[in-house]
């Protein structure tokens, strides 16, 4: 992408991930899509149900993602879109009322109707990431999507407030610029997939929203065009693979390879008679075992999971008004036999999504794991049409790869002198 004439529209979203981070570098298309310019991997170490345990450990996954994207990108990154998740996120609607100052709407008087609902008390130690609008009413005439312009005396808003804890989200910021990147915003993982996965019709309709990752499963419910209601389950992938370390009675690392390439979520569609090596503990001699049999250990898992989202779903009040059924995303939501399960369980039409709208890389990113990462540069962009973020700072300029910028360079520097210093010093007092 070197030298692209676009180059500096290009935006970066980074999924810090509880079993992955995912760096994406993308650039806007003229039909309103995305192309990839680069995609970075790299296991997730030191993040636990989407919340920092380990900011050394984070630190440097972190580094390892972006550089890999920058090097395919062919250009230096400065700044990142960051998805958060985690039991520590909470979500409710509230609404703001103000008096229109000239008769007619102006932007003046949407910010201060936002502002006012957004004035609603939030608990101790949690701080505003979203005041996502649902719809206005101007006097007596509601469900208005569009009030500027529009002539009134009373200017109400209601709206979805999702707040995070406070702490939470600033060790991920300190992870993210102990690389040497700046943070462009913080955002939401479900608010990101839903704008990759979901469709407009879907939105309209009513729709439930499942992303089932490594450490949590977080939900969207969008009804008339509008995200109604989120929330995160404490239960997904990892819970997955630790059944089968447990069950099989093998390393967990055999147990996520087995979990990947044999696991079925429904065991009637397993085949008894296909056979599984799988590795013991110790030295003690492998063992072979029926993918049916594996089966009967992870179905009860994605079981219990469905079953929590329905409850979640029954709870939010919009059990009803999801007429297009469930979308399934996330890299956990792959599994063999999981949209079979959840038709039975919900009652409801279940698919499985990939990110949609893409070019460049579609190949490689038209894939459930790349969901937030593919939404991350959705919002971003739509904010940098909005003029919402600071265009002048592009998050990434055109450099002959691997050549990079000095500065990011002697930040990187400096986080492997003080790691090498930190060793040193513990080997020696």
């Amino acid at each position: 992408m070197a030298g692209s004439p676009n180059v500096s529209n290009m935006v970066v979203g980074l999924d810090i991930g509880t079993s992955k981070v995912v760096a994406i570098v993308g650039q806007p298309t003229d039909d309103g899509g995305i192309e990839i310019a680069g995609i970075g991997s790299h296991p997730s170490r030191g993040m636990k149900r989407g919340v920092v345990i380990n900011i050394e450990s984070t630190v440097q996954s972190i580094q390892r993602a972006v550089e890999e994207a920058e090097l395919m990108a062919g250009c230096d990154i400065h700044s990142v879109y960051v998805g958060i998740a985690g039991s520590h996120i909470s979500s409710m609607n509230s609404d703001g009322v103000v008096a229109i100052k000239e008769r007619e709407v102006t932007t003046s008087d949407i910010d201060r109707v936002i502002d006012s609902a957004r004035a609603r008390a939030i608990s101790e130690g949690q701080r505003v990431l979203h005041v996502l609008p649902q719809e206005f009413s101007i006097d007596t005439q509601g469900g208005i999507r569009e009030p500027l312009g529009m002539s009134g005396v009373r200017l109400e808003a209601q709206v979805h407030l999702v707040t995070a804890a406070a702490n939470a989200v600033q060790n991920i910021e300190k992870c993210v610029r102990r690389c040497g990147l700046d943070v462009d915003a913080i955002i939401l993982e479900q608010l990101a997939s839903s704008m990759a996965v979901l469709t407009e019709d879907e939105r309209e309709l009513g729709v439930c929203m499942v992303d089932i990752g490594g450490g949590t499963t977080d939900m969207a419910i969008f009804t008339e065009g509008a995200i109604r209601h989120t929330a995160v389950i404490p239960i997904a992938g990892d819970q997955v693979t630790n059944d089968i370390a447990m069950a099989l009675r093998t390393p967990t690392q055999h147990a996520e390879e087995i979990k990947v390439k044999y696991a079925c979520a429904l065991t009637e569609l397993a085949a008894n008679d296909e056979m599984i090596k799988v590795p013991s503990v110790g030295d003690r001699p492998s063992r072979d075992l029926s993918r049916q049999a594996l089966a009967e250990v992870v179905e009860p898992r994605y079981e219990e999971l469905f079953t929590l989202v329905k409850e979640e779903l029954r709870r939010s009040g919009y059990q009803d008004m999801v007429a297009a059924g469930i979308v399934l995303t996330g890299g956990t939501a792959r599994m063999e036999g999981a949209s079979e399960l959840a038709e039975e369980i919900f009652h409801m039409p279940v698919r499985i999504a990939c990110p949609q709208n893409v070019k460049g890389l579609a190949d490689v990113v038209r894939n459930p794991i790349y969901a937030t990462g593919v939404g991350l540069l959705h919002y971003a962009l739509q904010e940098v049409h909005h003029g919402h973020s600071r265009e002048a700072h592009a998050g990434v300029i055109s450099t002959p790869a691997g050549r990079g910028d000095s500065s990011r360079r002697d930040a990187r520097n400096d986080q492997t002198t003080l790691t090498k210093l930190k060793g040193w010093f513990k080997r020696n007092f």
